[in-house]
């Protein structure tokens, strides 16, 4: 496994990270506890969860299976670099969302509990919240920092002004501020490019980019399909349609590269500059494998550049549309 510091931090995570948002809906606790174990066995040090994560009916459901493999010791917490997230709606109460200092101490309490640990390594805003000021953000996370309770600040879904604002917020008050920011990021999905990675890169934050395969499509979409292991439905086939032809292109190069398309869109994004580690989800023991595999794919400046051409990116802004 490869290593790298979490942006300026001093914190040393994995080159991938395992997300488990499909652990409870998708993925049953057992199974889900022997892909954590196959993770740590692997190297992979860092997992990403959210309060949320579970489903509407089941929000925390996450959480508390992560919680319960903790609680089987072997010192599964101790290797593993935690990070969870706040923002969404966990009740119909007031103040059980967002990011007021009343709901940033409620809810860490609540994910340390379910998560059957006394910190978090990086907990993180899964959302800007426009209507609470950044003083008040920061006095309640340097509580919860001097309490003991978490050690590293992260963003997700964050415009690159959003950063800006909460990083200059907290040099104010003398505070590091947010150590990473976690936003959609594929081959397809490159918006982050116009100011997002420009602002992240110069406050010192480390991308965790989600989505990596963008919901499967990166992921041999259309190799499946003739083979029939799966049939999409909705949007997914109108998105599918629109972009067949560049999706087999990508499948094509993939091919010509030696390499599954999944590898290879997972490999892309950790030759990015700016990406720290990709979060993977899977729901099984053998997407885990997959994920895995792609750490010993190389990429030269002609295949970056083919990969380019298939799926066009951006300059920074303002470049990128003016001069």
């Amino acid at each position: 496994m490869q290593y790298t510091h979490l942006g300026r931090s001093g914190l040393k995570v994995s080159r991938l990270c395992l997300g488990t948002m499909n652990f409870g809906p998708h993925t049953n606790e057992a199974d889900a506890h022997a892909i954590m174990d196959s993770a740590l066995d692997a190297g992979i040090n860092f997992f990403d969860t959210a309060n949320v994560y579970g489903g509407s009916g089941h929000r925390g459901w996450t959480e508390e299976i992560i919680g319960r493999w903790f609680a089987q010791g072997g010192e599964r917490r101790e290797r593993t670099v935690l990070a969870t997230k706040l923002y969404g709606t966990m009740t119909n109460r007031p103040n059980e969302s967002k990011l007021s200092a009343l709901n940033i101490r409620r809810a860490l309490d609540a994910s340390l509990k379910r998560l059957q640990t006394d910190y978090i390594d990086v907990y993180q805003f899964h959302h800007v919240d426009r209507d609470t000021p950044w003083d008040e953000i920061w006095q309640a996370i340097d509580v919860a920092v001097q309490q003991g309770k978490i050690l590293y600040s992260g963003s997700s879904n964050f415009a690159g002004w959003h950063i800006v604002q909460a990083q200059e917020a907290a040099r104010r008050r003398n505070y590091n501020g947010l150590v990473s920011e976690q936003s959609i990021y594929n081959l397809f999905r490159r918006e982050v490019e116009l100011e997002v990675i420009p602002a992240a890169q110069q406050y010192g934050l480390g991308l965790i980019p989600w989505s990596p395969l963008q919901g499967g499509l990166l992921g041999g979409v259309l190799k499946k399909e003739r083979e029939g292991v799966r049939r999409r439905q909705g949007r997914a086939v109108e998105t599918l349609q629109k972009h067949r032809e560049q999706i087999q292109q990508f499948e094509d190069f993939a091919d010509e590269l030696g390499h599954e398309p999944g590898d290879t869109a997972l490999a892309w994004l950790l030759h990015q500059p700016a990406v720290t580690a990709p979060i993977v989800g899977p729901r099984t023991q053998e997407q885990l494998e997959a994920a895995i595999r792609a750490l010993d794919v190389s990429l030269d400046a002609a295949a970056l550049a083919r990969l380019d051409d298939i799926f066009p990116g951006h300059r920074p802004a303002p470049e990128d549309y003016a001069w």
